[in-house]
This record gives C-alpha cells, structure tokens and sequence, in this order.
C-alpha cells in the first residue's frame, strides 16, 4: 500500500489549505503548528494528528524519526527565517525529503520596498504623519526608535494574550492597539486608514493569500504611502496549486472521491459593481474562476486563480484535467438563466458524469436587459426578449408581433445588421435604442429611427430595443385577402382554399414547413405567420414565380420565408427535414415527392391540393403502398372536396360565381417509409 504519510509545519494559510485537501483524500498527517489558534483552524479526523508546540531543530529530528513520514512540507511563514533552516536541517540529519510550500509574491506595485524592519524604521524616521504597523507583534520593538512613537504609531497584531502582552511592554495600548484576526480585505484596510488618520503603512511583503494585494490596493485608495518589507529568503519550491498537483499524483490520492463545489455565476452586465452579493461571496471563496476574460476579470479577486475559457467543453475539459481545484466559480455575463452558457454547460458536465458527487449551485446575475431598460426608462414585463449572439432570430416577425422587443446582439456590426433587416421590411422609421458596454466606463447609449443605424458600428456585446406603436395588432391565424398579394400572371391557391388546407396542415410557432410549387407563395407567406418561430420553404421552378415569393416575401415581413428555386425532388436534397408539407403543384412527380419528404422523418403532416382525378388516384395508391409496407403507419387520413361560390355584381344585383372544385387531401405519416 502507497505509504500517505506526511509530516506538515503549517504556519500559513496555503499550509491549512493543503492539509484540509490531503486530509480530505486519505492522507496521514501530523501537523505542527506554533499557536493554539492555529490548531484550532485545522481539519480534525482519525488520520490527523496536530501539535501545537515550538519545535527546535533537535527536537524536529526526534519527531521525524518517531513519524517516519514519507516526506516532510514546510508550509511556515515566508519571514519564518529560522523555522525553515531548522526544518530542513532536521530532514537533512535524518535523510527525508524536503518540500517547500512558497507563497505566491504578490508583484511589485506602487510602493516603497525594503529588506528589513529596520530599514523600514530607518527609513520613517525621516517623515511624520501616523503609522499603521501590520509586521506582526514580534517586530513592535524596532518601532520603539522613532520619536514620539506612542503617538504615531499604531499597530494591528493578532487577538492573543501573547501578542497583547507583548504590545503592553512597549506601551502600545488603547486606541493605538487594534487585535484583529486576518485576512482582511481591501474596504477593511481602507476604512483602517481613514478612520486613523494614516500615512504609511508598513508591510511584509506576505504574498495573494497572506493579503498583500488588497493592502496595496487599499493604499492607493486612500492616497497612504505603503512601505513593503521584501521576504527575507528566496528560496526554491512549489506554489500551493503545483504542490497540491504533485501530491495528489505521487501519493495516488483518491481525489475522484472527494467533494468539489462548482458554483456557475451570473456575473451582471459587466462591471464588478454589478456582481451580486452572493455571486461576490462565492466568487471569493472560489480557487479557481473559469470565465470569458471580460467577466472573469470583473468577477476574479487578487488571489484566485483564473482561466480564460467560455467554450462549455473547454471549461468541462479543464475542470476534469485539473482535480487539485475543490471550490470552482465558473462566470458568465449577465443572467445564468437569460440567454447564457450556463444552460449549456450544465449539460456537458451531466454527460461528463462530472456532477454526480459535486456539490453545484447557480448563482442569477442581473441581466443586460434589466439594466438596459432601467438605463432607457422603459418597463420590460410586457417585452419580447430575444438574442442573434450566436444564434437566429426572426426578428422582422418579432418586431411585427411586440411593441417592445430586446435584442442581444453580436459582433461589431449587430446593430446595423439588425437595422438592415428591419428596413428592408418596411420598418426602417421604428424608434430604437442601442445600449454598448452597459455599466463599464466607456458605456454608450445611443437613440434615433432604425434606418440612421444601418451602418453603425457597435461594441461586441450591445442590445438593441426597437419600439413598433402597431406592434400586435394584425389579425391573427389567416385570412390575407387575395388581392393584397403580388400575383402577376402566377397560379394561385384562394384564401378560402388557402385557409382550409394551411387548417389541415396544423402548422406550430416553431414549424419547418414545405410549400412545394408555391406559386405566388400566397400558401407560404401565409404559413411562415404562424410559424413565427419556425422556417417555411417555398419550393418554385419557374423564375418569374420565384421573384413573386420574394417580393411577396418583403411586402409582408415573412423573412423566416426562403425561397428555394428548382425541379421538385431534386432541390429537396439538403434542406433541413420538414414537420409539415403543402404540396400546391407536383408537376407530375407526385409519388417521388411524397417519397422524398417523407424520408427519414418520425412524423410528418402532409396537405395535397388536386384538381383533378388523376392526381388523387396517385394519392391514394401512394397511400396505400405506404400501408402496405407495413413500416410505418397513416393516421388523420381525409380527403374533403371543396365547392366555393363567391357573389360578383351585375348591375343592381349579386349573382353566386362558382370557383372550380378542388380535393384537399391530409393526412399524417410516422415512422420509415418506403
């Protein structure tokens, strides 16, 4: 069995970190702290044993061999100068091997940096103004040089009797004694800083997790000069994430088995100003952040780790090859549920078996759309919401259905995309608003009609609100009066035939729908208003036909309407698989249409118009092979004729006028056909 046992000097945050990690994952581990606080922040278990005594180096020696621990981490301090030599001596005289936890420094900055206290202390005596001394109480007595000390001086130390006493003895009492437990962020030191007055503050330069950076960030803040004392020893070793890896590897650790929190975040409009609390929280105590850079920057404090990634496989991917990470925050833009990744992602990491012992939680952000709106003074509840990022949208048919529509756009040219279309379709004077990078410093709200926006070049991530007064009140279902088509010298099928056969074809909002010899496309245009969400096809040979569709097309702002020129079956080839198929002119390929649409589909409805016997003969023959085959099955089979007389006036009086009759034949077809 693989020999777990290690023996940890955690002085440190990343050193209680990796214990709780090793502890979690079946390791053995003795644990040598200096305090008793220490100890009690420590993870408890049957295969953890923690001390809290100070260990010369004589006495390291005689645990080591006493534990006969497979290595030994020293996890202490970075400014634990003696420590360090004392543990790695004690490894050295009893050949175990040694290993480093270093703290991440925290980079430069804009501060002053010196080797020493005492340099430090060298260095203020040549300024005035107050101090605030965050160093640590055993360093309190080099303070003690500068003149009138009691007064300038005031020092942050740990809440411990030791650190209290220690400060009593050199008269650092009172108002000048603040006893806090860290780590402590930036609005604490900032608020710290004004509340006592302060002009430097003197540091050690403790690394991201030992808050280094919201010190230096709360510096500047506040217009404090920060005086940073650089760590003592440079020496080699393994960051905590490199640490962790290596462990988990060499000691084949059962870190499948462990708990991981993966946290999915709506990360607002993009300002951190905008982050919620909760997502803040959570993003705070994540280790690592996956995010696009834009959101991930907004969301990522100064000690995670961060990966730039918003592709769901690529976040999956990583997650899996990195299992050292136990508290992950993944963050998108705006609301997790609005139009975001997070849908997506959460179904990859269900496929990648990747939720099963995780503990997962998401997290709602406030979305663009709230905040656009709210930026415009405009109510959203009674709004169409819908997105062309990455996707399409029909948004002629929306604008035409809403008097409020919003619309996430992509690329630099969504906007004037977006203006086009609408108008090309007749609605180039709708008032609209272009919203880019809401709530960041460079935000841009921009209004006027939509046609003085057609070649507006936008930011990658804007919205779009278009308000239409008419938007809603066409009539709903069918009924377009034959004479408000363009029809030239084109057959076409007449609003009381149309409107029964589309009827009988039980087109949905989100339909593909055929319109096979569609003529004027009277049929298609009509069936591409019900299928608001869907796509209709209209399949047409003849070239003048096919200029009819399209100009009919434009007239009345079907553009979920395609126009498809070419010899039915042939063209069919390619074009996506059909729910339902109006079949208005075979051009006597009746049987290999049928053949061909009804192919590979689970389940298709079907409307034939036939004037003639012939026609239905086919048909029905069709329909019976269909039967006969036995591998599929017909269901809602009808064959109606219908016989339509309409009043036409001949002088003072009205006389009937038939039309000539035509068979409506309908029916449904599951399954593989033949």
């Amino acid at each position: 069995m693989k020999d777990r046992r290690i023996l940890i000097f955690a002085g440190t945050t990343e050193g209680r970190k990796l214990s709780e990690y090793l502890a979690q994952n079946g390791a053995r581990l003795y644990i040598c702290v200096a305090t008793a606080y220490g100890e009690s922040l420590l993870p408890k278990g049957e295969n953890v044993t923690v001390s809290c005594k100070r260990l010369d180096s004589r006495q390291m020696q005689e645990l080591i061999r006493e534990y006969a621990p497979c290595l030994v981490v020293d996890a202490t301090h970075p400014f634990a100068c003696e420590a360090t030599r004392n543990i790695k001596t004690a490894c050295t005289a009893c050949g175990k091997e040694y290993m480093r936890l270093n703290r991440e420094e925290a980079g430069a900055g804009n501060c002053i940096y010196v080797e020493s206290i005492e340099e430090a202390v060298a260095f203020l005596q040549e300024t005035s103004g107050n101090i605030l001394a965050v160093t640590g109480s055993k360093e309190l007595a080099a303070y003690t040089r500068l003149e009138n000390y009691q007064e300038r001086l005031y020092a942050r130390v740990l809440s411990s009797a030791d650190a209290v006493r220690k400060c009593e003895e050199l008269a650092i009492r009172g108002r000048h004694l603040l006893c806090m437990q860290g780590p402590f962020s930036e609005e604490l030191n900032y608020a710290l800083l004004k509340e006592y007055g302060i002009e430097w503050m003197v540091t050690k330069e403790s690394g991201k997790t030992g808050g280094f950076p919201e010190k230096l960030a709360a510096t500047e803040r506040a217009g404090v000069k920060l005086i940073a004392v650089g760590r003592p020893l440079q020496e080699k070793g393994y960051g905590y994430d490199a640490m962790r890896k290596y462990l988990a590897e060499r000691l084949e650790l059962e870190r499948d088995f462990r708990p991981v929190k993966i946290s999915i975040v709506g990360a607002g409009t993009g300002s951190a100003d905008f982050l919620t609390v909760r997502a803040k929280e959570i993003c705070e105590e994540a280790e690592l952040i996956i995010g696009a850079r834009r959101v991930a920057e907004a969301a990522a404090g100064k000690r995670q780790e961060v990966f730039y990634a918003y592709r769901p496989e690529e976040i999956a991917g990583y997650i899996k090859r990195h299992p050292e990470y136990q508290k992950i925050a993944v963050v998108f833009s705006g609301d997790t549920g609005f139009y975001s990744g997070a849908k997506k992602l959460m179904g990859v990491l269900k496929e990648e078996d990747m939720l099963k012992d995780a503990d997962t939680e998401v997290i709602p952000g406030i979305s663009s759309v709230s905040y656009f709106s709210a930026r415009i003074g405009v109510s959203w509840e009674d709004a169409a919401l819908a997105s062309v990022h990455g996707r399409e949208c029909n948004i002629v048919i929306t604008v035409r259905e809403n008097k409020k529509t919003f619309l996430l756009l992509g690329g630099t040219d969504g906007a004037a995309h977006m203006c086009r279309r609408l108008t090309d379709f007749g609605y180039g004077e709708l008032e609209v608003c272009v919203g880019e990078n809401l709530s960041c410093p460079d935000e841009k709200i921009s209004a006027g009609k939509a046609e003085e926006f057609c070649g507006h070049i936008s930011g990658p991530l804007a919205l779009l609100y278009i308000y239409n007064p008419d938007g809603g009140r066409q009539a709903a279902g069918c009924g377009i009066l034959d004479e408000s088509f363009i029809r030239g010298k084109v057959p076409m099928t007449k609003g009381e035939v149309r409107t029964v056969s589309l009827a009988k074809l039980k087109v949905c909002r989100d339909s593909i729908v055929y319109d096979i010899g569609a003529g004027t496309g009277s049929v298609a245009v009509e069936a591409a208003r019900l299928a608001a969400l869907g796509k209709v096809y209209a399949f047409e040979e003849k070239g003048e036909a096919a200029e009819l569709i399209d100009r009919n097309k434009y007239k009345f702002g079907t553009e979920n309407l395609s126009v498809v020129k070419g010899h039915v079956p042939e063209v069919l080839e390619g074009v996506e698989r059909p729910d339902c198929v109006f079949i208005g002119g075979s051009g006597g390929c009746l049987k290999e249409i049928l053949r061909k649409v009804t192919e590979g589909c689970q389940k298709v409805r079907i409307v034939i118009n036939a004037v003639s016997l012939e026609t239905v003969s086919i048909a029905m023959q069709w329909i019976g092979e269909l039967k006969e085959h036995g591998k599929c099955r017909v269901e809602e089979e009808e064959i109606l004729q219908l016989s339509v007389a309409k009043a036409r006036e001949i002088g003072r009086y009205h006389m009937m006028t038939g039309q000539n009759p035509i068979f409506i034949i309908s029916m449904t077809v599951f399954g593989e056909t033949i």
